[in-house]
């Protein structure tokens, strides 16, 4: 199922079984998880993350990230495009270069986002050259989408995402265990 921890795993268990002691039984079971232990961190991070204003349905408000320092895939891929949204929490993880230019990114999202979920109003990223060059504010500015930048050195202004991409270096970590070139076929199970 993916290691997602004991209320999660009480939950899907309540839509299909109940036993006495169940919730017992799962964190008994959930604290003795060798991969649990080892994969996932118990450091909670400094400070709190500041919340952005409440989307008002799906896909409107988006926000993207790149997960950097991965080995080298199958396919020569080496980083993780994320795009989440910021109403119903869903994200996408897309496997791609750390060296793509801005217009290689444009197409992805398209590609992957722009053709399931529609054009989104804004954009919440961090303020990577990819996304502060002058191709990517054209594109989006000609779109009418806004974009908006957390701020520099203070990734806590986009807190969603960092959760997203704690939560997937985690679930990563749980999956992949020994063969670290086999992460991108470990997305879609993520």
């Amino acid at each position: 199922m993916g290691h997602f921890g004991i209320a999660k795993t009480l939950d899907v268990l309540h839509e299909h079984f109940f036993w006495p002691h169940m919730k017992r039984d799962v964190e008994r079971v959930c604290e003795k998880c060798i991969t649990c232990r080892q994969a996932k961190s118990r450091v909670k991070p400094h400070g709190l993350y500041t919340p952005l204003p409440i989307p008002s349905g799906p896909w409107i408000d988006i926000s993207m990230d790149f997960v950097l320092g991965f080995p080298r895939s199958k396919r020569g891929r080496d980083s993780i495009y994320v795009v989440v949204d910021r109403f119903s929490k869903m994200a996408h993880f897309i496997p791609c270069h750390k060296t793509d230019d801005a217009s290689h990114i444009a197409d992805l999202f398209f590609k992957e986002i722009v053709r399931l979920h529609g054009m989104p109003k804004t954009i919440v990223s961090y303020r990577d050259a990819k996304f502060l060059s002058y191709f990517w504010k054209t594109l989006w500015g000609k779109l009418g989408t806004k974009l908006l930048f957390s701020t520099t050195c203070h990734p806590q202004t986009d807190g969603q995402t960092e959760v997203v991409n704690r939560t997937l270096s985690a679930l990563l970590r749980a999956i992949i265990q020994k063969n670290l070139k086999t992460w991108e076929d470990c997305l879609p199970h993520v």
